[in-house]
């Protein structure tokens, strides 16, 4: 009885160590993002605690979209007296597109890491803006030779 309590001991931590191996996600390629996107005007949060932050924008008025790009300096990361740092990523050439792949336009970020874009609604596809219609958006560039993407979605209130 002893021998078997023994094996079966054995054959539960040896299950259980199995399980506890790391196996890599084989349909999803993470990589860190090169460079913070933060969507301007978003409910809520346009930062990175959102994955697709909302703009609400007026039915009867012109719609902006504009995004914010910065470089996170985490050199200070153990100073709490320094911290994180957040540094404007200038002249970088942005692409908007809807998410079904029709361009919107190349935007170029300023001194303060801010591009923005003017369209109509008709521009953005929705032909009779009501309050609900909505646009998903994808934010596409290149940092440092690393490529990155942001989602968002603006959406028409009254």
């Amino acid at each position: 009885m002893k021998n078997y309590k023994i094996q079966l001991i054995t054959l539960l931590a040896g299950s259980l160590l199995v399980g506890c191996m790391k196996k890599d996600d084989p349909f999803v390629d993470r990589v860190v993002a090169p460079v913070l996107v933060v969507v301007d005007n978003a409910v809520g949060d346009g930062g990175g605690m959102n994955g697709e932050p909302i703009v609400s924008q007026k039915v009867s008025g012109p719609v902006t979209l504009a995004v914010r790009v910065f470089e996170l300096d985490k050199s200070g990361i153990l100073n709490y007296k320094v911290g994180i740092d957040s540094i404007p990523v200038t002249s970088l050439t942005i692409k908007l597109t809807k998410r079904d792949g029709t361009a919107l336009g190349d935007l170029k970020t300023d001194n303060t890491g801010r591009a923005s874009l003017t369209k109509t609604w008709a521009e953005l596809g929705v032909t009779a803006p009501k309050a609900g219609s909505s646009v998903s958006l994808t934010w596409t560039g290149e940092y440092k030779g690393q490529a990155f993407a942001r989602l968002s979605r603006v959406q028409a209130v009254n």
